[in-house]
């Protein structure tokens, strides 16, 4: 029923020795008693509940189609009041750096001043955005929703892997599978004492509202339309939020005023949430072959008449090649060590590391400086001679594209899966992404949960649901549940 062969130095349920720890002791014994039929029928039952609300996402790059449901892995990753205490504070440690470092680097530059990061590094990023010079966001706030991407290492310790600043998606799926959970399986659920999810639209719909001076203020999510991988997501949050789901052609600008056109004539938006990326929000601006945009937004946003959730150059603090300062960008605003570690980071812009990243293309992850969803990445240890000897060649050739981190035991977790024949709980590797929001007075909020997804293919450390990858429940304990709970069972 369990196998842990494929397991990596830390597996979140068993012990070096094969013991179940402490928190996961209901869950291995729950799905135990159920035995590999019963398990079947609960996994048949999730898929049909995933697909009768139309939980899907998009994979662009699959020729059988691209429209998938999103793959839910049965057994929950459980985290213990103490372990998510210290995860919860670094995200919030970091998220109040960042907007910091934002609203620095696109006002007086001062941390470009000091040197402690070199100026080219910020202003010469094809993501830094100098419409956003002088421009005062209310409350000095940039970062309104992030997802921060955590592994945990051979040692059991949770390291930031990367920023998402943009366009942070996933929480919806976070949300539906808490819904899932609690009917396939709520026995289990209620055996624990979980924190709950479900509140995270009435979060983002506070957050937001902040920001407006309105009593009722009128937010509406931006979205590119249905075919934009993430569309699901953009029309569960708008629903939940009680916002209004639009796309460009909704909207117009009037006297510098945001405008949603509708039947009843037109209607003032104070808050929108960017569900594209910068270059495609305003053709008079940035790309002018846009049309998912709306002309004349950021003037309006300028004359400081709506709020734009995130804001515009966000993409400069998300850069991959920033990634490596942020320990010191944490220092330098707050005068604070990291709570979280980061994973080692090499830079194609410098010699020195690039020199090392050209010598150990084997040992190394290396990931383009502006990509998501796991494009374009090369996992060192993965990869053949010749797409080795390509890559090479990609880097040789823009540098500064380029970045490259020691590849990662990243620890593992039982999915219930197909292997040798056979129906079990296979070992897989795992990554966290929890959501955060904050609020026009600097408040940073965490989702007491997050988005913990697998890579559902044996050996692979590519989590991304575009490659791929499927997701968990995550189910956050209250400080006396799990925390002082039995163990002491082997697999």
């Amino acid at each position: 029923m369990f196998d842990i062969s494929d397991a990596a130095p830390f597996d979140e349920a068993f012990g070096e020795s094969g013991a179940v720890r402490d928190e996961y002791v209901a869950a291995y014994n729950y799905f135990s008693q159920k035995g590999v039929s019963g398990i079947e029928h609960m996994q048949q039952s999730a898929d049909l509940s995933l697909l009768n609300q139309g939980v899907t996402f998009t994979v662009y790059s699959d020729a059988r189609g691209t429209e998938k449901i999103f793959p839910y892995d049965l057994m929950p990753r459980l985290i213990t009041a103490t372990e998510w205490a210290r995860i919860e504070a670094g995200i919030i440690q970091r998220i109040t750096a960042l907007n910091l470092f934002l609203e620095d680097i696109y006002h007086d530059q001062n941390i470009l001043r000091s040197g402690l990061i070199p100026a080219s590094q910020i202003l010469g990023s094809n993501l830094y955005c100098r419409e956003m010079s002088g421009l005062d966001p209310a409350g000095g706030i940039h970062i309104h929703i992030a997802g921060v991407d955590l592994i945990r290492n051979q040692d059991g310790e949770f390291m930031v892997l990367e920023d998402n600043l943009r366009c942070p998606s996933g929480v919806s799926y976070v949300v539906e599978n808490r819904m899932v959970s609690s009917r396939i399986m709520p026995e289990l659920l209620g055996s624990y004492r979980v924190r709950p999810v479900s509140q995270y639209p009435q979060m983002l719909f506070e957050a937001l509202a902040s920001f407006s001076g309105e009593n009722k203020p009128v937010i509406a999510l931006l979205t590119p339309g249905v075919y934009n991988s993430a569309y699901f997501e953009h029309a569960f949050l708008a629903s939940q939020m009680g916002a209004q789901l639009v796309q460009g052609q909704d909207l117009l600008v009037n006297n510098d005023i945001l405008y949603m056109k509708s039947t009843r004539g037109i209607q003032r938006i104070d808050v929108l949430y960017l569900r594209l990326d910068t270059e495609f929000i305003d053709p008079l601006v940035f790309r002018p072959d846009s049309l998912l945009g709306v002309p004349g937004l950021m003037h309006a946003y300028r004359a400081g008449n709506v709020t734009l959730a995130n804001a515009p150059g966000n993409g400069v603090a998300d850069d991959k090649s920033l990634y490596a300062y942020t320990p010191d960008i944490i220092r330098y605003y707050l005068g604070e060590d990291p709570i979280l570690p980061i994973v080692p980071t090499y830079l194609g812009s410098r010699p020195a590391d690039l020199a090392y990243m050209l010598d150990n293309l084997d040992k190394l992850v290396l990931k383009p400086t502006d990509a998501s969803g796991g494009y374009g990445i090369l996992v060192g240890s993965h990869a053949s001679k010749q797409e080795l000897a390509e890559f090479k060649a990609k880097l040789k050739a823009e540098p500064a594209h380029y970045i490259g981190q020691p590849i990662q035991q990243l620890s593992t977790h039982p999915s219930f899966l197909e292997q040798d024949n056979s129906k079990k709980f296979c070992a897989r590797h795992i990554d966290l992404r929890p959501f955060a929001v904050c609020s026009a007075d600097g408040t940073v909020r965490v989702l007491s949960g997050g988005l913990t997804r697998v890579a559902l293919r044996r050996g692979s450390l590519v989590v991304n649901s575009s490659q791929g990858g499927g997701s968990k429940d995550t189910w956050v304990l209250y400080p006396d549940s799990a925390d002082t709970a039995p163990g002491g069972q082997h697999a």
